[in-house]
C-alpha cells in the first residue's frame, strides 16, 4: 500500500467516524440554540436565567460526557483486540490463545460499561438532590439579580428528572460509538430535535391547550425529548445491539477484576472534564457577575461557538475511538503516524472554524431581534476573541481528547488540564475582569489562555510518544 492509498483510508475511516457525532452535535446545537430564540422572546430575563441554570446542568453533562469518553478509551482498545483474536489464531504476546483472548476482551469490554453506567447513576443521584434542595443557592453562584434567580428556580423544577435519562444516554451512545455504531445514535438524535422543538414551542409559549410555562416550559420540553432519547438508546443497547451484547442482567456483574485498570485509565479522564466544567462554571460565574447584559452576549455567542466547531467534536472523538483501536490491533507505528496525521487536521479544521465565526457572526446575532444593542454589540466583540481561540481549541482538543486519551494517557492529560487551567488561565482571567477591568475581549482571552500553551505541549507530547500506554483485560493472566 503506498503512501497516498495510506493517507486516504486514514482520512475515509476518520470522517465516516466524525461526521455522524458531527451531524449529532450540530442537531444537539440546533437544539440549544432554538431553545435560546425561543426563551429569548420572553425577554432578557429569561434568557439569561435559562443560560446560567444550563450551566450547572453543563457541569454534569461534562461529567457524563468524561465517563463516557473514558469508558470508550478501553471500549476502543478491547473492541481492537476482539477483532485480532477473530481474525487471528495461535497466542498473544502473553500466551493466551485466540479464543481466550477473546473472551477476556469480550468481559472486559462489559466490565467497563457496567462501571461506567454504576457511576453515572451515582452522578444523577446527586446532580438531582441538589437542584431539588438547595435551586436558589445554585443560581447564586452564578448571579446577584433577584428576577433571574427565581426563573432559574422555576427551569430547575422540571430538570430534576432529566439527569437520569440525558447522563444514560450520553455514555450509551458514546460506547456503542467505540464499536462502530455511529449511524444509529444520529438517527435518535433527530427524532429527538424534534421532539424538543415540538414540545417547547407547546409548553413555553401554551400553544394547542397547553398551559403557558414560559421559562419552565423549555426544561420541561427538554424532560421529555430526554426520555424519548433514552428509550431508543438504552433500548438498543440492551435489547438489540450484539457487539457489546450488553444486558440489563450486566448491571449485576463482578466488576473487580477491571476495577483497577478501569480507574486507572477512566478517573483520569472524568477528573480532567470535571476540571473542564469546574473551568468553565468560572468562567459562567465570572460573566454573571458582570451584568446580565454580558450574560446575554455570551449566551448568544456560546451557541456559535458550538456550531463552528460540530467538526472538531467529531474528529476529537473519532480521533480516541481509531487511535484505541489501533493499539488495540497492536500496531503502535501506524498509530504514531496517524497521530501527526490528526494534528495537522486540528489546525486546519481550527481555521476553518474561526473563518465561519467571522463570517456568520452578524448572521447569528441577528436572529436575537429581542435584546438590546449594546448586547449584541457585545456578542459580536466576544465573537472576534473565540475566533482566535478557537484555531487553538481545535487543534488541542483532536489531541488531548482524541488522540492522545486514546493513546491512555490519561493521567498526564489530567495534570495538564489542571496546570494549565488552574494556575494560568482562571487566575489571568479573573485578574483581567476583576482588577483591570479590561474589555469583554480581553478577559475573554485571558480566560481562554490554556488552550493556547496546551497545542504546543500536545505536541511536544506526541513527538515523545510516551503517550502511547498498555492496557490490560483486568483477567489473573494480565495482573
Amino acid at each position: 500500500m503506498d503512501k497516498r492509498e495510506e493517507t486516504l483510508i486514514f482520512y475515509k475511516k476518520v470522517f465516516t467516524i466524525a461526521i455522524p457525532i458531527a451531524l449529532q452535535s450540530l442537531i444537539t446545537i440546533g437544539v440549544n440554540m432554538l431553545d435560546t430564540m425561543m426563551v429569548g422572546k420572553l425577554g432578557k430575563d429569561a434568557l439569561s436565567a435559562t443560560s446560567l441554570a444550563n450551566s450547572f446542568i453543563s457541569v454534569f453533562q461534562i461529567l457524563c460526557m468524561g465517563l463516557g469518553m473514558g469508558a470508550s478509551v478501553l471500549v476502543s482498545r478491547y473492541w481492537g483486540m476482539e477483532r485480532v483474536s477473530d481474525a487471528g489464531s495461535g497466542n498473544d504476546s502473553d500466551g493466551q490463545n485466540a479464543e481466550e483472548s477473546r473472551n477476556n476482551a469480550k468481559r472486559a469490554l462489559k466490565q467497563t460499561v457496567c462501571l461506567m453506567l454504576r457511576f453515572n447513576i451515582l452522578f444523577a443521584s446527586l446532580f438531582a438532590i441538589a437542584t431539588l434542595v438547595i435551586p436558589g443557592l445554585i443560581m447564586r453562584m452564578y448571579t446577584d439579580e433577584a428576577p433571574i434567580i427565581v426563573l432559574g428556580e422555576d427551569y430547575f423544577k422540571f430538570s430534576i428528572l432529566t439527569y437520569f435519562f440525558v447522563g444514560i444516554s450520553l455514555v450509551t451512545t458514546i460506547v456503542l460509538r467505540s464499536v462502530g455504531q455511529v449511524l444509529y445514535p444520529l438517527i435518535v438524535s433527530i427524532g429527538a430535535f424534534a421532539v424538543n422543538l415540538a414540545m417547547n414551542y407547546i409548553f413555553i409559549f401554551g400553544k394547542f391547550g397547553a398551559p403557558r410555562m414560559g421559562v419552565a416550559g423549555a426544561a420541561f420540553g427538554t424532560l421529555i425529548a430526554r426520555i424519548f432519547e433514552f428509550i431508543c438508546i438504552f433500548g438498543y443497547l440492551v435489547l438489540i445491539d450484539e457487539k457489546i451484547g450488553f444486558k440489563i442482567k450486566d448491571m449485576l456483574m463482578s466488576t473487580r477484576s477491571l476495577l483497577g485498570e478501569y480507574v486507572r485509565i477512566s478517573i483520569p479522564v472524568l477528573v480532567s472534564d470535571s476540571i473542564l466544567a469546574l473551568g468553565n462554571n468560572s468562567v459562567a460565574m465570572v460573566i454573571g457577575h458582570l451584568g446580565s447584559t454580558f450574560v446575554a452576549a455570551n449566551a448568544i455567542t456560546s451557541v456559535t461557538q458550538q456550531l463552528s466547531s460540530v467538526v472538531i467534536t467529531g474528529v476529537c472523538q473519532a480521533g480516541a475511538i481509531v487511535t484505541g483501536v489501533t493499539l488495540g490491533e497492536g500496531n503502535k507505528d501506524k498509530t504514531m503516524k496517524q497521530g501527526y496525521r490528526f494534528f495537522g487536521l486540528g489546525i486546519f479544521l481550527g481555521l476553518l472554524s474561526a473563518a465561519f465565526i467571522l463570517l456568520t457572526s452578524d448572521f447569528f446575532i441577528g436572529f436575537y431581534d429581542n435584546v438590546t444593542e449594546e448586547t449584541s454589540a457585545m456578542a459580536k466583540l466576544l465573537m472576534y476573541a473565540i475566533s482566535i481561540i478557537v484555531v487553538f481549541q481545535g487543534t488541542n482538543s483532536i489531541m488531548t481528547k482524541g488522540v492522545l486519551r486514546g493513546g491512555g494517557d490519561t493521567k498526564m492529560l489530567m495534570l495538564a488540564d489542571n496546570i494549565f487551567l488552574w494556575v494560568l488561565a482562571i487566575p489571568l482571567g479573573i485578574f483581567a475582569g476583576f482588577y483591570l477591568k479590561l474589555p469583554p475581549f480581553w478577559i475573554y482571552i485571558c480566560l481562554k489562555s490554556d488552550q493556547i500553551v496546551k497545542t504546543v505541549w500536545a505536541f511536544l507530547r506526541l513527538r515523545s510518544k510516551k503517550w502511547i500506554k498498555k492496557i490490560s483485560t483486568g483477567t489473573p493472566s494480565n495482573e
